[in-house]
């Protein structure tokens, strides 16, 4: 098959699946993640994913093409995507909603480990390549966090970054039962 006919063909699934996704429903947990402009690659089929198997209420996608939904292995109907052109109506949308905003960064931020995550947690995750969309000095009020790691590697790939996250929000709600 030629480049062409597999994009067409992802095109495809990924519009089939858009369509089921209106009937999604948002999971057990309240937390959200914010996927800020990455790659239409893997790494967003991949969250979705891992966001169904931790109780995700969403997954919001802020100016992110058609992506391949086949390595969410059928999440991608599963979890509410909320599309957004802009990072600034992201924000606002979930600011409305009572949301307190973490942005994962690889420096100069909280000990994931160390941060008290509240029931209305917004993770937001940006391009491995060229961080984030927006300037980061325009939202003072959000909170930076790092994962710890111990290698010489300096950041995790996207998608097992949120799945860290993710646990560690379901570790601490599960302890408040």
């Amino acid at each position: 098959m030629s480049k062409k006919e597999n994009r067409r063909n992802m095109l495809l699934r990924y519009n089939k699946e858009r369509q089921r996704n209106v009937l999604a429903e948002p999971g057990e947990h309240e937390f959200v993640l914010v996927l800020d402009q990455l790659k239409p690659s893997f790494n967003v089929g991949k969250t979705f994913r891992s966001a169904e198997a931790f109780g995700a209420g969403a997954v919001h996608l802020v100016n992110i093409d058609a992506f391949d939904p086949a390595p969410a292995k059928g999440s991608f109907r599963k979890v509410p995507a909320v599309f957004h052109e802009t990072f600034a109506e992201c924000y606002a949308q979930l600011s409305e909603q009572g949301y307190s905003f973490f942005l994962l960064s690889p420096d100069d931020a909280t000990s994931l480990s160390a941060a008290k995550l509240p029931q209305k947690s917004a993770f937001i995750l940006g391009h491995e390549e060229f961080g984030f969309s927006f300037d980061v000095q325009d939202y003072a009020e959000m909170q930076k966090l790092t994962i710890p790691q111990f290698g010489t590697v300096q950041s995790l790939n996207v998608s097992i970054a949120a799945s860290v996250v993710m646990y560690e929000y379901v570790r601490q709600q599960s302890c408040k039962l």
